[in-house]
């Protein structure tokens, strides 16, 4: 006898004759003879009496066509088959369709789910056929019948879910050093050990571009400067080496010369040796110098994943004091002013400024003047972004000013809000670890659901009960993937489990990574708490304190939760204000269609990013700072901090340090600047004019502005989907 059916995506349901019955009465109505209520009954009866406990839909489906077919109405069971196979049809149809609209190259959310990919392009289209057909198969034999209903019912999105089956990781914080003192195998070649500083840069650039095919998320270099700068040396070197092949001269006691700065500066009146040492800080420096810049060309040109998608790259730096650290420092932040090609803005590498008390910010520090240039190349390229060493949460017990690898005590993170620092199994660092996976909760929906609740204590007792009921389906999904991904073999990811991840060096290629993967994190995230709270307040907490403690309240809850799943499974779990991009409309689109136009919560196609005040509510950086500040310690996954700014920012390098100062006083981990920029579709020409329209270099049209989506930067809006461009135009400036 049949006790339940298990459906096409999955799902097993208890047994329901009246669904047979109905699909044959539909049937037998198509026909002259018409419906014939004892023979339906007969043929229900019977199916359900001899079928197997458990049976899938096409299994009953079957046995419906032979007893049709047994049975005097044979003409019903044509029209049977015929309904089945129309059926059939119509969901196939609905793979067509989007097939369809990949190959016509249509704009829309399935093919501009993210903006750094070209699905216009073959390989491009290859990846969205194999991401889209991948999502179904996941949800059908990967996922727990709880995650599957919570992912359809709209309470969790799992990211990067076509990745799943590949067991691959998220991303990774690169100790390049690593790399660059060893070498690295990548496919049919092999990479020695750099020895100048041209080779570090460009086994810099394939050491992300390996991992990023290895991957499913960014790539990181955690300090840049301090990997980079033993190589300044071996270059400065090696130009004094040729000055003593040509001259004839003997100049090794300058090899370890001790330098305040590599600074380049003219020749006139310098004779003898200090001519000669001039003459090679002069070389050396303009080799730095040309090393950066291929490093960012590099890095913007190329392609990963098929081809489809420059390396989501970012780099950390500004904590190097030696002359040679901060000589890599001045020159990739020169490169990154004068811009690639025709002075186009560089996407990648995402910058990070460390920003540190004693080092790198105050007048007083060795590398304020650095600092400064940073604020200048951050006001016309947006880049670097501002990373906050002194927030409280930020700093390491074993952090000492003159220890030469103090880097390894360093938060770093990536460009797009990603932070590894914490680590209940092993070293704190960020370095050789990284994310797993992440889930991100709908809390707005769960806010809904509550809305008619008239009395305030108990709609927001009903509100975290039924959180606390999702975080407890998102923890288990997790470690179900982890579970999954610990199964994966040293070789799938032969550069990550040789040279970059913690312990992955102690691998055999043949062992699991389940020894080592406990090293990196497993973030919840959380989307729209300023429509959540106005779901339960009516206001969100940008405008209301009463909603401001109410989410402090919200987010606490998640970070305690969290903590308690740390210790049930073993795990680093972290809460991640979400950097939703293909996610920013999807939840927002299914809660319309389920509880129509809201009032501040689901009247715009978009919802706020994470903890944001919103991008249409009119504040100054300030006033954000202070509401959104408490939020980042909450956020050990990852969190970022945006401002708006007027106009033209190129010349005012100290509207930037402004809000630096202000990320300092509010305690604020990681955060960027925005402002305008417009970039010519036809030759690259850049400005910040205010509608700028016709470009004055090629008299083009073909304008666009250049801006950040979610914490990376986009050459084209063209590549935004409906959501996100939403949020762009509704943007306002922080003044």
């Amino acid at each position: 006898m049949i006790q339940t059916v298990i459906k096409r995506d999955g799902r097993v349901v208890g047994y329901n004759e009246e669904k047979i019955k109905a699909a044959i009465r539909k049937a037998m109505l198509q026909t002259e003879k018409g419906e014939d209520e004892s023979l339906l009954q007969k043929i229900a009866d019977r199916i359900g009496i001899t079928g197997n406990e458990r049976m899938t839909v096409e299994e009953i489906q079957d046995r419906v066509e032979v007893e049709l077919m047994k049975s005097p109405r044979k003409e019903v069971a044509k029209r049977y088959i015929a309904y089945r196979d129309q059926r059939n049809i119509a969901r196939r149809a609905k793979t067509r369709d989007m097939f369809l609209e990949i190959i016509e190259a249509k704009n829309n959310d399935i093919t501009r789910e993210n903006a750094n990919m070209n699905t216009d392009s073959p390989a491009g289209m290859m990846m969205k056929f194999a991401s889209e057909t991948t999502k179904p198969f996941v949800d059908d034999y990967l996922l727990s019948p709880e995650a599957r209903d919570a992912v359809r019912n709209g309470y969790i999105h799992i990211h990067d879910k076509d990745y799943y089956p590949t067991k691959s990781l998220t991303c990774v914080q690169h100790p390049l050093d690593r790399i660059l003192s060893h070498g690295f195998q990548a496919g049919h070649g092999e990479s020695r050990p750099a020895k100048r500083i041209e080779t570090a840069s460009i086994i810099g650039c394939i050491s992300l571009e390996t991992a990023q095919n290895e991957m499913h998320g960014g790539q990181a270099i955690p300090a840049f400067d301090f990997y980079l700068a033993p190589f300044v040396r071996t270059s400065f070197i090696e130009e004094l080496q040729a000055i003593e092949a040509v001259n004839d001269v003997d100049l090794k006691d300058l090899y370890n010369i001790e330098l305040d700065d590599f600074i380049k500066k003219p020749l006139d009146g310098l004779k003898g040796r200090d001519r000669m040492l001039q003459h090679a800080v002069n070389t050396t420096v303009s080799r730095v110098h040309q090393a950066m810049e291929a490093f960012i060309h590099n890095m913007n040109t190329i392609h990963s994943r098929g081809g489809n998608q420059v390396v989501f790259s970012s780099i950390n730096y500004g904590t190097d004091t030696s002359a040679e650290g901060r000589c890599i420092i001045r020159e990739l932040l020169r490169s990154t002013y004068e811009g690639v090609g025709n002075g186009a803005t560089a996407i990648f590498p995402i910058q990070i400024w460390k920003k540190k008390r004693g080092v790198s910010y105050l007048p007083t520090d060795r590398n304020y003047d650095l600092y400064q240039l940073a604020c200048k190349v951050t006001a016309r390229r947006f880049f670097p972004n501002f990373v906050n060493l002194d927030a409280t949460y930020n700093h390491h017990e074993k952090w000492r000013a003159d220890d030469p690898e103090r880097y390894k005590y360093e938060v770093a993170t990536m460009g797009c809000r990603t932070r590894v620092f914490e680590n209940r199994y092993g070293e704190k660092t960020s370095i050789g670890r990284g994310n797993l996976s992440f889930t991100t909760i709908n809390i707005v929906r769960i806010a809904i659901e509550t809305m008619m609740i008239l009395d305030r204590d108990e709609r927001i007792r009903r509100f975290f009960t039924k959180l606390d009921e999702v975080l407890d389906i998102t923890a288990r999904q997790l470690n179900d993937r982890f579970n999954f991904q610990k199964t994966a073999l040293a070789k799938q990811f032969p550069l990550l489990m040789t040279r970059l991840w913690t312990g992955g060096d102690k691998l055999g290629p043949d062992d699991t990574i389940e020894p080592v993967i406990n090293q990196g994190t497993l973030g919840i995230g959380f989307i729209g708490l300023a429509e959540c709270l106005v779901a339960l307040t009516g206001k969100h907490h940008g405008e209301s304190d009463e909603s401001q403690q109410l989410g402090l309240k919200i987010v606490s809850h998640m970070r305690s939760r969290i903590n308690e799943y740390c210790e049930m499974y073993g795990h680093n779990f972290s809460v991640l204000a979400t950097p939703a991009e293909g996610l920013s409309g999807k939840f927002t689109t299914a809660d319309r269609r389920s509880f129509g136009v809201i009032p501040g919560v689901t009247d715009r196609i978009y919802y706020t990013n994470s903890n944001h005040v919103p991008v249409y509510y009119r504040c100054s950086p300030r006033h954000k700072a202070k509401i959104e500040g408490p939020y980042h310690e909450m956020c050990g996954g990852g969190h970022i901090f945006y401002v708006e700014i007027d106009g033209d920012a190129t010349h005012n390098p100290q509207a930037i340090s402004d809000i630096v100062d202000i990320m300092d006083k509010y305690n604020i981990g990681y955060g960027s600047v925005n402002h305008n920029r417009n970039r010519c579709m036809d030759c690259g020409y850049e400005d910040a004019q205010d509608n700028l329209t016709v470009c004055p270099r090629c008299q083009s049209t073909d304008i666009d502005r250049l801006q950040r989506i979610t914490g990376y930067l986009v050459g084209t809006t063209d590549r935004w989907n409906k959501a996100k461009l939403a949020e762009l135009n509704d943007r306002v400036v922080h003044k």
